[in-house]
């Protein structure tokens, strides 16, 4: 039975299965204080069972500093299973390059999550009915997962349309926008009754169809940062 984080018990895996990709995302986490502080920074490559190359993450701009034989443990978010393993600094290659050498997982635990763990948001979208001449009509995405959405409009949405395109952005690795464009099905419906002195909003809960693997990732990536940062932000 899943705990209130919607986690399980850690198994032991092996490196195959973190499904580690060139440019994907890490968490760092340092020991330098009495709590561990954490950083993000990107898989650069690796030479299985010798070495991983990591970018030397950021705070503010400026790179950490990581010193050789400074232990670190990593953690990675592959499909739904939130990956960690111990390693130590091996080698560090400064400025301009900014990467370093971190030693090869000997053990890997993983913690799978909730299929559709969902994150708060406010984003910005635009869904558009799919009878023919239907007008886009913006909305607020307010939380997110990989098999859907919470959408919430002023305007009600054509009653009789099931199935709906949704478009809106998410943000990748150097905070790049990547603009996001699927079809959705529309599964319920509510009506929120604000203050008197408000228009009513429309929320409309809707499930992905093929959403495309790499905003899948996105999402997932999301889902991770705010389950290991912020659990407010966990629904």
């Amino acid at each position: 039975m899943d705990n209130e984080q919607g986690t399980q018990k850690p198994q032991e895996l092996e490196f195959e299965a973190m499904n580690l990709q060139v440019g994907g995302r890490l968490q760092f986490l340092t020991y330098r204080s009495i709590k561990p502080v954490q950083h993000f920074s990107t898989l650069i490559g690796y030479v299985k069972d010798e070495y991983m190359i990591v970018k030397i993450p950021t705070d503010n701009g400026v790179p950490i500093a990581l010193s050789e034989g400074e232990k670190l443990t990593i953690r990675v978010f592959s499909g739904v299973t939130v990956c960690s393993f111990d390693c130590t600094v091996a080698r560090v290659f400064g400025r301009p390059l900014l990467y370093a050498h971190i030693t090869f997982p000997t053990s890997i635990h993983g913690t799978s999550l909730r299929a559709a763990m969902r994150v708060k948001v406010d984003i910005p979208a635009q869904v558009t009915g799919s009878r023919m001449g239907s007008a886009p009509i913006n909305c607020f995405l307010v939380n997110l997962s990989v098999t859907g959405a919470l959408i919430e409009s002023p305007r009600r949405l054509p009653s009789n349309d099931e199935m709906v395109t949704l478009q809106f952005s998410l943000t990748a690795p150097g905070d790049k926008q990547v603009a996001v464009s699927t079809r959705a099905t529309i599964r319920n419906v509510n009506v929120l009754q604000p203050s008197s002195d408000r228009l009513e909003v429309f929320t409309y809960g809707v499930q992905f169809v093929e959403l495309d693997p790499s905003h899948q990732m996105l999402v997932q990536n999301m889902t991770y940062e705010a389950l290991i940062a912020d659990r407010q932000k966990i629904v």
